[in-house]
């Protein structure tokens, strides 16, 4: 009988991808207002909610020899407090200093040996606008346990929907740990695995030539979507200034957004919500790569979107269901009105090629490598200039959250760099606010404030081109998006 949950082949590759300043982790940023909970309470309050997300007691167990994909484990020597750690901000705790705690925590590398998760309870931040008094917390989650998405649903263990929190479970029946396999288990659980995975594709596939038109129904969306991620393999994404060696270390900023502001735009310029945000985007580096001096005209930059497939998932389910989306970003294009339309017609043209359910595939054959194939293609894709950056947009609950009584403001998201890439950008939206979470590499993105300053200008002149007043959201270290940036040569 096996033993512990395997990873697959989507989740493993994070793994590999870890190596050369590359930190695999998603993250946030989550702003509270009230005084902060005492450190134990928060400790035990999670502590009574794991029992909702066993994995977050579990730690990865390698297969010998590497013979198979590592499996999930209970950890024996799991202790909650090694987890949650308490931190505190230097004056005058300001938005900048919560940043530059956050880029030094993201810059650090999840321990390997124990549960692949950390959050940080951070005290000393300056009060709101209002006088308030406010307190974060920062968690750090590995790519290789949870997506993005999935991650949404996990905040319902840690967060009640009502002020008043949940009453805690009792004491119940205590943990008590699986034992764990030995070295001789894992390798004959993985070698027999390797075995038997093929025969059932091939029964599976015996299956569907008794009915031959369904089998070509199920198999044709899946094979048009393999052509068009196969074209992209041959045609790399253009040069740009954020494809650099990226170093271990990083910067972090935000801007916070109206989620409403963006719902008006979207229906006055005729799209989706991804649009506004994908052209907003591309706008934004446009302004920033012009300063640098940077050529822009007729370039088209690539953003990988990664996209749920988690559909049919129970929800708070754990790993990665996601495909990607590779959409144009026409950094050259100045007027925000014809950036939204390149970028809506573009994505139109993309979800009916099947780009998105051919990147899935792609990672459900890989399922069937041996791990040592799959460890050099894991490598092999960092060399390649498939896409210049990732930028995801992730739906987040619009309902106020509570931790322990006190409401949550405002969340702003992390997505990791691959190595090669010295800027990710992540949104998430929450309570009719969108949070715009940039993650630089320390070295090559210097003046990331600036990137964030001409990402916010960028929303304003897309709003212009709709229509629409300019939001006049609090800001925070990435300043409101109605925040005017600073002139500069070129712009």
């Amino acid at each position: 009988m096996p033993h512990g949950d395997r990873l697959t082949a989507l989740d493993a590759t994070f793994l590999h991808l870890e190596e050369g300043g590359a930190h695999m982790h998603v993250a946030s940023i989550l702003v509270f207002e009230g005084e902060a909970p005492p450190y134990g309470e928060l400790v035990r309050a999670i502590e009574d909610r794991l029992r909702l997300v066993p994995r977050y007691r579990q730690r990865l167990a390698h297969v010998p020899l590497g013979q198979g994909r590592p499996v999930w484990v209970d950890d024996p020597y799991f202790n909650a407090r090694y987890h949650l750690r308490h931190t505190a901000l230097p004056a005058p705790g300001g938005d900048e200093q919560l940043a530059a705690l956050a880029g030094r925590l993201f810059a650090q590398q999840l321990d390997r040996g124990k549960p692949l998760w950390e959050i940080y309870l951070v005290e000393g931040l300056h009060p709101g606008a209002g006088g308030d008094p406010r307190f974060a917390l920062i968690a750090k989650t590995h790519h290789a346990l949870v997506d993005g998405v999935s991650g949404v649903d996990i905040t319902s263990v840690l967060f009640d929907a009502v002020p008043e929190p949940a009453p805690a479970a009792g004491p119940g029946r205590r943990w008590e740990p699986a034992p764990l396999p030995s070295a001789g288990q894992l390798l004959a659980d993985a070698l027999i695995e390797r075995v038997t995975m093929p025969g059932e594709a091939a029964r599976a596939f015996a299956t569907g030539m008794r009915a031959p038109l369904r089998l070509a129904r199920r198999f044709a969306e899946p094979l048009t979507g393999l052509g068009a991620v196969a074209r992209l393999g041959i045609t790399p994404a253009p040069a740009s200034p954020v494809n650099v060696r990226i170093g271990p270390h990083r910067r972090y900023a935000w801007i916070d957004a109206d989620l409403e502001q963006f719902k008006a735009i979207k229906n006055a310029l005729g799209g989706t919500l991804n649009d506004v945000v994908l052209a907003a985007v591309a706008l934004g580096l446009g302004r920033w790569m012009r300063r640098h001096h940077h050529r822009t005209e007729g370039v088209v930059l690539r953003a990988m979107v990664p996209v749920s497939v988690r559909a049919d998932a129970p929800l708070g389910a754990l790993g990665n269901r996601v495909a990607a989306m590779y959409a144009p970003l026409p950094v050259g294009i100045r007027d925000a009105g014809t950036v939204f339309d390149v970028v809506h017609r573009a994505m139109e043209l993309l979800k009916r090629s099947g780009q998105a359910v051919g990147a899935q595939a792609v990672t459900q054959l890989a399922d069937f490598a041996p791990p040592t194939i799959l460890s050099q293609a894991a490598r092999l894709q960092t060399r390649q200039r498939v896409f210049n950056l990732v930028v995801t947009n992730v739906p987040g609950p619009q309902v106020q959250l509570y931790a322990l009584g006190r409401p949550l403001r405002a969340i702003y998201p992390v997505v990791p760099l691959p190595r090669n890439t010295a800027l990710g950008i992540a949104v998430m939206s929450y309570h009719g606010r969108l949070g715009f979470g940039l993650l630089g590499d320390y070295d090559a993105m210097a003046d990331l404030h600036d990137l964030r300053d001409d990402r916010a200008a960028a929303i304003d002149e897309l709003a212009r081109a709709a229509g629409v007043a300019p939001s006049q959201a609090p800001g925070g270290a990435g300043q409101a998006a109605s925040r005017r940036p600073r002139s500069a040569t070129g712009v």
